[in-house]
């Protein structure tokens, strides 16, 4: 069963500050702070009623550092958004049931195969979808509403319904937009996932923290996603129907500055999950959070708090750059660095250019052909790799000229002759 705690209400972006108010929302652990807590979103109980928020009013994380956090979930992962390099894994390759997480694809494919003005008709199917609490928009049969709308309500307030009907809205039918899902995840690379519904009620489908930051990765390069997840709250509006504003249950959008997503899931198997990005000047992360046994908003803040304070941005490599002259066939070709790198390294440390030839090049290369790359390393481990490319092509030495045939051939016999004696003689 589906609890409605893992997803909240917020404006984010790409990591955005969302401030509710102008109070700082991460203290120390064992610190106490009052700030003001993400806007109240009552859950129903057993029984009847509602009880209120259960999202956290502050986020106790530990001290600066750049020593990576203590993390009480089951796994997790922090990786750099735009190269996808991992910063920090626990169980990161672990598969676990994700609850709404799933999501995160459903928008995926919605957003790549249609458009938002497109009218969705609601069926009976989707209309009457198995929901929990509050997480579903309250969609009758036959209402028409438009893609965007729904797209709202799917990822602010993780809407089961507006899952079904989107999916019936792509592939036809719930069944075949699952199959989409899962042809999908093996085109992204996505080796540890299977999907078994597009809203993740199931809790038969299953991730990984890194199949879930990669999707992220990829979800973030479509247009209108970015704007999407970093949206706090939204009317949605349908045709005969009453605007329902549905809040974004991300409370890592009021309490930690710079919060831009992006998805929260909770089912009593996943437990506590959080997908969430982040950005601090020219730096932006993504950290996935499964199955933490309370609220995941403190090691997901934790976990973005070490990436910023235990790495830097910088640029690795610039295009152009001389990396000397490597040997092809014998002869010195004069190479440089393709392109320029930027990425998080571990603050204070040094990054080093390695050269690696491509076995299979011979001589002459053209000037501008890549013929091998160059791997960036820092305190121990590979942080990038660029093409590498010929700058210049030495050429080739004068032909000899020592006199008029004759003598140099008679020199030549000479000289095997003289090998010869030493060979018998020496």
């Amino acid at each position: 069963m589906t609890r409605p705690l893992a997803d909240r209400p917020s404006r984010i972006l790409i990591v955005v500050v969302l401030a509710v108010s102008a109070a700082v929302a991460i203290v120390p652990r064992g610190a106490a702070q009052t700030v003001e807590p993400p806007p109240p979103t009552p859950v129903p109980v057993p029984g009847g009623g509602t009880s209120p928020s259960p999202f956290p009013s502050v986020l106790r994380t530990p001290p600066p550092s750049t020593e990576p956090p203590e993390i009480h979930a089951g796994a997790a992962i922090l990786m750099d958004l735009e190269s996808g390099r991992a910063l920090y894994a626990s169980n990161a390759n672990e598969r676990r049931p994700i609850a709404s997480l799933t999501k995160i694809m459903t928008a995926y494919l919605v957003m790549t195969r249609t458009s938002p003005d497109e009218v969705v008709i609601v069926s009976e199917t989707a209309a009457t979808v198995t929901t929990v609490g509050i997480s579903s928009l309250g969609l009758g049969t036959g209402e028409r509403i438009r893609v965007g709308e729904l797209l709202y309500a799917l990822m602010l307030q993780s809407a089961n319904d507006a899952a079904v009907a989107l999916a019936e809205h792509v592939a036809g039918s719930v069944d075949e937009f699952v199959s989409m899902m899962n042809r999908t995840a093996v085109r992204l690379g996505l080796a540890r996932t299977v999907f078994a519904s597009p809203n993740g009620l199931d809790d038969s489908g299953y991730s990984t923290a890194r199949d879930l930051a990669r999707l992220t990765r990829v979800a973030y390069e479509v247009p209108g996603f970015e704007e999407l997840v970093s949206t706090s709250a939204h009317a949605v509006r349908s045709r005969g129907v009453e605007p329902r504003v549905v809040q974004n249950r991300n409370a890592l959008l009021w309490l930690y500055p710079g919060a831009t997503g992006v998805k929260t899931g909770f089912t009593t198997p996943a437990g506590f999950c959080v997908v969430g990005t982040a950005v601090r000047g020219d730096e932006q992360v993504v950290v996935i959070v499964l199955g933490a046994p309370g609220e995941a908003f403190t090691d997901a803040a934790s976990l973005m708090n070490f990436g910023f304070d235990g790495f830097d941005r910088r640029l690795l490599v610039a295009e152009g750059r001389s990396l000397g002259t490597v040997d092809v066939d014998g002869r010195a070709v004069s190479v440089a660095a393709g392109e320029s790198r930027h990425a998080l390294v571990v603050a204070g440390s040094t990054v080093r250019p390695e050269v690696v030839l491509d076995p299979t090049v011979r001589f002459p290369p053209g000037r501008g052909d890549q013929i091998g790359v160059v791997r960036l390393t820092s305190s121990g481990s590979e942080v990038a790799t660029v093409p590498l490319v010929v700058v210049d092509v030495a050429p080739p030495p004068p032909p000899r000229n020592d006199g008029p045939w004759w003598l140099r051939g008679a020199g030549s016999i000479a000289r095997a002759g003289g090998s010869l004696v030493r060979g018998f003689f020496g």
